[in-house]
């Protein structure tokens, strides 16, 4: 697992820069059928090295996710409806990691989990095949009407692409963004149970519910929020918004001591208003992006959830090793409030 998710953060940016030069929609499917193929081949690994090697490959594969993903979106998707497409594919992510677990255990006491990963595989095959089938309605840029203007577009966009681009400050920003992003969300989801325990006296079950409560609502929060993106201009006041409240709850949670009951309400109102960013998120993103540079740019700052998934589990697990759980809610109440100083100095709209 590690080895997938340290290869995925690598080559995301350097597809980034393919999906750029030749176009998002082949990359994405072959992407999807290399990676479908190497989890067939896992079912049948003789041994524990090519087990680690169809990982390094299937993880390589999945690298080509965010920075096609988000380059087909921007160029397909009407602007007015934008922030819905960003809300939908992210509830996607959310769906399809809550119905993973209980499909794969159910495969695995049934069939076994040989077969079961070769179903995993064949399923990510067919799902290329039928993008394949519908790539006319994947576009690779924006079209555009006026050739001088589009001229005068490329002529520009090539100007800024590059590595230069990526080092720009707002894009900078954006990344130390999505790593904040990634570090308080990582914090919620694998140290949550541990740490009402400890500083509540919460019991396990109560906290579970606690925290699936916190995860469901943080998914309706991703479609209300992608209504909300496409009603403003003023995405980053959105997310400061959003975040301030967030940081205010998870503070108290660390501050008072709370029942299990205010805790199910508390953190659940988090959740959602937590799900609320992530459209306005991607729209900052695409708003300081120059056309033609979606995927090095969102394969670059995507990048972040990696870097706050490595950096996330030592630093808190130490935290509550210490048997000081309050730290945690008041160190995740300070990477919001940091996360919130980000989105206002993520740089001017990209030119049109």
């Amino acid at each position: 697992m590690a080895v997938f998710s340290g290869t995925t953060g690598l080559t995301q940016i350097p597809f980034g820069f393919l999906v750029d030069r030749f176009g998002a929609k082949f990359i994405l499917i072959a992407g999807l059928a290399v990676e479908g193929i190497a989890f067939s081949c896992m079912g049948f690994a003789p041994g524990y090295p090519f087990l680690v090697a169809l990982m390094f490959l299937a993880g390589a594969a999945n690298g080509v996710y965010h920075p096609a993903d988000y380059a087909i979106l921007s160029a397909s998707v009407s602007k007015t409806r934008m922030g819905r497409a960003f809300s939908l594919h992210t509830f996607g992510g959310y769906a399809g990691f809550a119905v993973a677990g209980p499909i794969i255990i159910f495969l695995n006491s049934t069939i076994g989990w040989s077969l079961g990963l070769l179903i995993c595989g064949v399923a990510g095959i067919g799902t290329a095949f039928i993008l394949m089938l519908y790539s006319r309605d994947l576009k690779h840029t924006v079209q555009r009407k006026d050739n001088v203007i589009g001229q005068k577009t490329k002529t520009k966009s090539s100007a800024d692409s590059g590595v230069k681009l990526l080092l720009s400050p707002p894009i900078l920003m954006c990344l130390v963004f999505f790593t904040l992003l990634s570090l308080g969300s990582t914090g919620i989801a694998s140290f949550l149970i541990v740490a009402l325990g400890q500083h509540h006296g919460t019991t396990v079950e109560a906290a579970t519910l606690i925290l699936s409560t916190y995860l469901v609502l943080g998914a309706v929060g991703v479609l209300l929020g992608g209504f909300v993106a496409d009603r403003t201009r003023k995405h980053n006041a959105v997310a400061a918004f959003c975040f301030l409240s967030t940081a205010l709850i998870i503070a108290s949670v660390g501050f008072f001591s709370l029942g299990s009951f205010l805790l199910f309400i508390l953190l659940g109102v988090m959740g959602l208003m937590h799900g609320v960013i992530m459209p306005s998120r991607d729209m900052i993103v695409r708003s300081v992006t120059p056309e033609g540079s979606f995927g090095k740019v969102f394969g670059f700052v995507t990048s972040g959830f990696s870097i706050g998934g490595i950096v996330a589990p030592p630093i808190f697990g130490w935290i509550l090793d210490q048997s000081e759980p309050s730290f945690l809610f008041f160190g995740i109440a300070g990477i919001m409030l940091c996360s919130m100083l980000t989105v206002f100095t993520s740089g001017r709209p990209r030119a049109n």
